[in-house]
């Protein structure tokens, strides 16, 4: 699968709704259907809940990452958010909530226990190392997600800096699954810059299959995603 963000004409981030369409038939005339598209709706301190969902209407993607912090902060009105989730969920748009600390995943299973989140959306995103000095992620920085994760969602890591691949592989060996790319790190393990994005997909794909941890095809990934 691929996570997709788009760019304006002055690289900035957008959510432009037509932006993501072009995009999404560019990948889908390189790739084939078989691939699993997740746009983000995250905000970056540009866009308000009501632009973030209406965007996610609009282009009525096959996968979606949701901030929840974004979404629903503590506090909010959470109506309009719960009517959003159940539409995600009729319309079979696969949701992953990103989740920043253990603090969102406290929050995130207070939203499920009481319904806001649909019974079906349970794909959460572990964010490590965001707000870290110099935003260097460690593999330990998984286990406060997990001892907060009492309704023991099925979960995944991404990582910022060097050590992006030994925090995928620390996921891998605790039963998670793993985003990995040029969105967080520019590094190998063995410290060069990557030559690609791929390079630092195989790096972790290497490592989890050397542990016995089997790669999920589009079919399984769909399955995963979907609960």
């Amino acid at each position: 699968m691929i996570h997709l963000h788009v760019r304006d004409r002055d690289g900035g981030h957008t959510l432009d709704a037509d932006a993501y369409r072009a995009a999404i038939d560019a990948v889908k005339r390189q790739a084939g259907e078989r691939l699993v598209i997740q746009v983000t709706s995250e905000a970056v301190g540009k866009y308000e809940p009501e632009q973030q969902m209406a965007m996610v209407r609009d282009v009525r993607p096959e996968a979606v990452s949701l901030a929840v912090r974004e979404l629903v902060p503590e506090g909010a009105d959470e109506r309009e958010a719960a009517k959003f989730f159940d539409w995600l969920a009729a319309e079979r748009v696969l949701a992953q909530f990103i989740l920043y600390s253990d603090e969102d995943v406290r929050r995130f299973d207070d939203l499920a226990a009481r319904g806001v989140v649909a019974d079906s959306q349970r794909f959460v995103l572990f964010v490590l190392g965001r707000y870290s000095a110099g935003q260097q992620s460690s593999p330990s920085d998984v286990l406060p997600f997990l001892t907060a994760n009492s309704r023991e969602h099925t979960w995944a890591v991404c990582a910022f800096g060097r050590r992006e691949a030994a925090c995928m592989l620390a996921a891998a060996a605790l039963g998670g699954h793993a985003r990995v790319g040029f969105e967080n790190n520019l590094y190998l393990p063995d410290g060069r810059v990557a030559p690609g994005n791929a390079a630092l997909v195989s790096a972790v794909a290497d490592g989890a299959r050397a542990m016995g941890r089997p790669l999920a095809g589009a079919t399984v990934a769909r399955e995963i995603m979907a609960g």
